[in-house]
């Protein structure tokens, strides 16, 4: 189908149009981005380099930190730079590839939380058969998997999104290109759109919850029924609590803002419900795993030692 659209780029108005606020929002979103960048990095950097970390949870964990360095990259800059000059302009061509990046890297983390989930599942419950079950092939192919199917779910919703007619207004309320909001300027029928949006999205957020919400629970029952011993449960426990509380940040927030109707929100609440996850959780996500890791925390000091140091080893 030919493409008629008419607006040549789009206008985000950002969070606030407060000149004094868009000075502390900037310095505020400017740490976190950085945070963000340093901190899963941090974390890839350790991953490839530590030895003792080369096992199924922290090779997903290191795709986790590279999604996470991505994903803050396709909507932060642009934001930054709205607070320093201004409402931004962006090309129609560029809206749809942020677009797709946004949803590309978010569906992909939230079955990647998934596959992390049913990865603690099988080193807990069955202990033996660890190595066999989640070989190095099966690590790649779930990784391989889990990409895959972000991309793919990405560009149905690009696609669609080419497809509509845009003759104006262009102002968007927000400070990226989402879905919703876009629709919201189309001058077509964007009930096929929406469809899916609320169908296909809710199966690819929802579905990964699940499976997290199920190997959590039976991890859980595990435990007390069949694990004697307190400091094995303690031991296990220390594994998934960083994961878990990754899991309630991001799921919460993403099912929240794509399955429920426009019509019954805000502009405003759309957009803190989408930086919560799409800036914030990025940036804690380092903390979270380091403050509740000993391995990496180890393995973090003994890295940073070795490239300060390097005489000492």
């Amino acid at each position: 189908m030919e493409n008629q659209t008419e607006v040549s780029e789009f206008i985000f108005l950002g969070l606030t149009n407060v000149g004094g606020l868009q000075c502390y929002l900037f310095a505020l979103f400017l740490l976190l981005y950085m945070a963000s960048i340093l901190g899963n990095g941090a974390i890839v950097a350790v991953v490839l380099a530590e030895p003792r970390l080369h096992t199924p949870m922290y090779f997903f964990l290191g795709n986790l930190s590279s999604l996470d360095i991505f994903y803050s990259t396709v909507t932060v800059p642009k934001m930054l730079a709205g607070f320093l000059w201004g409402h931004q302009t962006i090309s129609f061509t560029s809206c749809l590839a942020q677009l797709h990046f946004f949803h590309f890297l978010g569906s992909s983390e939230a079955m990647l939380l998934a596959v992390m989930a049913y990865d603690r599942y099988v080193a807990i419950c069955y202990p033996l058969r660890y190595t066999l079950v989640m070989s190095p092939q099966t690590c790649l192919l779930l990784a391989g998997v889990t990409w895959a199917t972000g991309f793919l779910h990405a560009l149905m919703h690009t696609i669609m999104t080419s497809q509509l007619h845009f003759c104006g207004p262009n102002h968007i309320h927000h400070f990226f290109c989402d879905i919703k909001p876009l629709l919201s300027l189309a001058c077509s029928s964007t009930r096929l759109n929406l469809s899916l949006l609320h169908i296909v999205t809710g199966i690819v957020g929802v579905s990964p919850f699940i499976i997290a919400l199920l190997s959590y629970l039976y991890i859980i029952s595990f435990l007390f029924l069949k694990v004697r011993s307190q400091e094995s449960r303690r031991k296990a426990f220390s594994t998934c609590t960083s994961h878990l509380t990754v899991i309630a940040l991001y799921y919460g927030t993403a099912i929240f803002a794509y399955m429920r109707p426009s019509s019954g929100s805000s502009k405003g609440e759309e957009m803190i419900i989408t930086l919560v996850y799409s800036v914030i959780t990025p940036a804690l996500n380092p903390l979270i795993y380091t403050l509740r890791n000993s391995e990496v925390k180890y393995a973090t000091r003994k890295f940073i030692t070795r490239k300060l140091f390097p005489e000492r080893n």
